[in-house]
This record gives structure tokens, sequence and C-alpha cells, in this order.
């Protein structure tokens, strides 16, 4: 079996693992949403079927395709040590963002009464 990797190496199944997973979808949704053809859709799904990133359940006449979150697992582990890269900057941003929120505080000029 190909490594995680490999698989999600191609665009095409990297593009179809980005929209399962917001939620569960058909060929046809695949095929509407990536404008690419039902056989292509059939192929990259079964190479992710058969490596586990995917299962179905049969709705009618229709499959639905869901993430299982097992091989991604493999990915995660090898991600690890190079969270370190950016996560400094993530926190970084965190805190431009945070600053951002904050009211600006100008100076006023006080009007003499009178």
């Amino acid at each position: 079996m190909e490594s995680a990797f490999a698989i999600i190496a191609e665009p095409s199944r990297r593009a179809i693992l980005s929209l399962l997973a917001s939620s569960e979808r058909s060929v046809g949704d695949l095929e509407e949403q990536l404008r690419l053809p039902q056989p292509s859709i059939s192929k990259h799904l079964r190479v992710l079927r058969e490596a586990g990133f995917v299962e179905f359940t049969v709705d009618a006449q229709r499959r639905l395709y869901r993430l299982r979150p097992e091989p991604f697992r493999e990915v995660d582990a090898w991600l690890a040590p190079f969270r370190r890269f950016w996560s400094a900057h993530v926190d970084a941003l965190e805190r431009h963002l945070d600053r951002l929120d904050q009211p600006i505080r100008t100076k006023r000029k006080r009007r003499r009464r009178r």
C-alpha cells in the first residue's frame, strides 16, 4: 500500500479531502464542486477508500463519502517536530490581532470652561 504522503500528493485527492473535511458528500457533489469527470472522481475515491482515508454509507442510490481520521495520524506525527517553526509565528499573529482589537487611545484636547 502507498504511504499516506503518496496518496495525498495528488492534487485532486487533496481537493476531495478538503471538501470532505467540511461535510460528507456524494460523488455527484464532488464532481460538481471540482469540475472533474465522474470516472476520475470515482478513481480517486477508490484510492482514498483503499488507503483508509475515506469511507462511505449508502443512501438510496448514492454513496455518501466522509473522512476517516486514522490515516491522518501518520501525517500529523510527521508534522509534529515542525510545529515549533510556525507556532511562534501564530502566537505573534495572535498578539498582533489582540492589539488591533483594543480601542485606540487618542489624546483629546480638553475644553476650558469659562
